[in-house]
């Protein structure tokens, strides 16, 4: 049962967050910042955000110093969306797995043309 309620925590989250960072954070870093997945603990204390930088890695870095920076006012704005007993605390991460798939897909591209 606790594993339903933290995907559904996890994707309220996500919503908002997309939105805060959107419109509140005023940081021009996380301008082409985007949530692709959060991931809540069974306790609902931890969350791990997992985003895409649109960018070179030097703009990843940047927005993902961005992103720590304001950890504290977004997690503050979650707390007011959402009502939860404790607001989780924020982990962002980068989503390798767009591009571990491009990858992927350009592999069995290669494959294809060499037949």
């Amino acid at each position: 049962m606790s594993q339903m309620r933290a995907q559904r925590v996890g994707e309220q989250i996500k919503k908002e967050l997309s939105d805060i960072l959107m419109r509140g954070v005023k940081d021009p870093r996380v301008q082409f910042v985007t949530v692709t997945g959060v991931d809540v603990t069974g306790d609902l204390q931890q969350a791990t955000v997992y985003v895409t930088v649109l960018g070179s890695d030097e703009e990843k870095s940047q927005a993902l110093a961005a992103l720590k920076k304001a950890k504290g006012f977004v997690r503050s704005e979650i707390g007011k969306r959402i009502q939860l007993r404790k607001t989780p605390e924020l982990d962002f991460e980068f989503d390798e797995s767009i591009a571990y798939g491009n990858r992927i897909e350009e592999l069995l591209k290669d494959i294809d043309k060499g037949d």
